[in-house]
């Protein structure tokens, strides 16, 4: 008897459609294998298989049991094929109609007393499920909410392998899962951080603004204790709210990673802190069957990368794709994915290795040689992508006792919000949304300078010995502190100001 049940593999964050054929036959010794490139996690699904429908009441059947996934030069991984290889198996022995099953996209790992447990990928399957015209999706029941987000897709959670049976076979249909979309994103702007929280740094906060504003990059130098990662873990609350396609786009990255726990969508920006002893694989993405790295966990949110000396080169130097495409290209012998990666970069160091280079409160122990060696760690390319950079001095007494607490995210975020909606009005013809991306054509187009303001850009070019990624970058600045202002011309005040952004140049290069 020959059976055929559809599900979806996962190969970078996309799915792709399988189609799992089992044929039984009687002829021969009792074999159970299983073909068309599976990895290990497939290969064993057969103990896994066999326990749960002996645990059920079903016994396998004493023949031969040929599964094969197709298409046969598609690598299969995971332990999401349990469920559909089990259903049909059932279909072949005639346990369950093969038309009730050809409108679903099936997949679950399966235990072995017959409970269903979650996989990975959900939400792609079901944008698959959608795009291929199924009629629904059955996944497990832990997996639903994420995949509900695909409407009109019918999406139908399972606890067990008992309750599938009973629904294809019309005798306990199962419920419709839904999701409130709208709800979700009206709730995406609870944080539970605050710039509220920061006492003083008046002018690191001015510059985290700008930053949200225009997606620019930031780093930030100053001693142990000054509020260096205070201010970024605020970053991502002053952000504009996730419009659902970004939410859309980051929820399938964590769904991937299987990082979802019980919640529809990623609806607020993400914040991803690795350690600086991360490999050059887990920050940028890879394996032998590529995965998404931190970048891409990023992606529409914020990568914070302190001690940034303490990094090393190599890791740190794979950054440059992603800064400056938004996306990075993972390239294996199996096959080369790219991973969206939109995020901005917020760094922090210190003067020197002891920490209190400048602090006027500590005295510093470093020699001249050893402060040159810790920040040449950090290499001129990479600084150069970063367009603000600023110290980030100790807070003084006067202002920690303080019962002045500053703006808070949501005032701020208001703001930023109405910079970006006049980004969005500029730049809707031109494929990018913020002054963080535009281009050198875009450079030409929306950042004329007068007279005035090209003499001030002349004279701190050549002073502070920037480069020609260092001009363009001040330009970008001075685009966004102007739409702040709600100003259609970049005035020589902004340009000032964006100058002043770039002062670690002649400190740290």
């Amino acid at each position: 008897m020959h059976s055929k049940v559809m599900t979806a593999s996962i190969f970078g964050i996309d799915a792709h459609l399988v189609e799992v054929e089992v044929d039984i036959t009687s002829r021969g010794l009792p074999h159970f294998s299983v073909v068309g490139l599976p990895d290990t996690a497939v290969k064993e699904s057969k103990d896994r298989i066999k326990a749960s429908l002996k645990n059920i009441g079903f016994n396998i059947p004493l023949k031969q049991i040929t599964v094969n996934l197709a298409p046969a030069d598609l690598k299969k991984e995971g332990s999401s094929f349990d469920l559909p290889i089990a259903t049909a198996i059932l279909i072949a022995e005639g346990i369950i109609p093969q038309d009730n099953v050809s409108k679903y996209l099936i997949a679950g790992e399966l235990s072995l007393d017959g409970r269903i447990k979650p996989v990975k990928g959900a939400l792609p399957m079901a944008i698959k499920a959608r795009q291929l015209n199924f009629k629904g999706l059955i996944i497990p029941e832990e997996n639903v909410a994420e995949a509900a987000v695909v409407e009109p897709l019918e999406v139908l959670g399972v606890k067990s392998l008992t309750d599938l049976i009973l629904h294809l076979k019309n005798e306990k249909p199962l419920q419709r899962f839904t999701v409130d979309i709208s709800e979700i994103m009206n709730n995406s702007s609870t944080y539970e951080d605050d710039f509220s929280d920061v006492k003083g740094q008046e002018h690191a906060k001015r510059a985290l603004e700008i930053s949200a504003s225009g997606g620019h990059n930031v780093l930030m130098i100053g001693p142990p204790g000054a509020g260096k990662t205070m201010l970024a873990k605020r970053l991502s609350t002053i952000m504009p709210p996730m419009t659902f396609e970004e939410a859309l786009e980051t929820t399938k990255i964590y769904s991937v990673a299987g990082l979802i726990k019980n919640q529809a969508l990623i609806n607020i920006r993400p914040f991803r802190a690795p350690h600086h002893t991360i490999s050059d694989v887990a920050l940028i993405g890879g394996g032998q069957v590529p995965k998404p790295g931190e970048v891409s966990l990023a992606h529409n949110g914020v990568l914070f990368l302190d001690e940034l000396p303490e990094f090393k080169r190599n890791v740190l130097e794979v950054l440059r794709q992603p800064l400056e495409n938004g996306e990075v290209t993972v390239s294996r012998a199996v096959a080369s994915i790219t991973f969206p990666a939109m995020f901005t970069l917020v760094t922090a160091m210190n003067p020197c290795p002891c920490g209190f280079f400048g602090d006027s409160r500590h005295q510093c122990s470093c020699t001249p040689q050893m402060i040159q060696r810790y920040r040449a760690r950090v290499s001129g390319p990479l600084l150069d992508r970063i367009d603000i950079q600023i110290e980030v001095p100790a807070v003084p007494y006067r202002e920690l006792s303080s019962e002045y607490s500053g703006e808070r995210s949501e005032i701020i975020r208001q703001r930023v919000t109405e910079a970006r909606q006049r980004q969005l009005r500029r730049f809707k013809d031109e494929g990018i949304y913020c002054n963080g991306q535009m281009k050198t054509r875009h450079l030409k187009k929306y950042c004329r300078l007068k007279e005035e303001a090209h003499s001030i850009l002349d004279t701190a070019i050549q002073k502070l010995n920037l480069s020609a990624r260092a001009y363009t970058r001040i330009l970008k600045v001075a685009r966004t502190i102007a739409d702040m202002e709600t100003s259609e011309d970049i005035l020589p005040s902004h340009i000032a100001e964006a100058i002043q952004y770039r002062s670690m140049d002649r400190i740290i290069v």
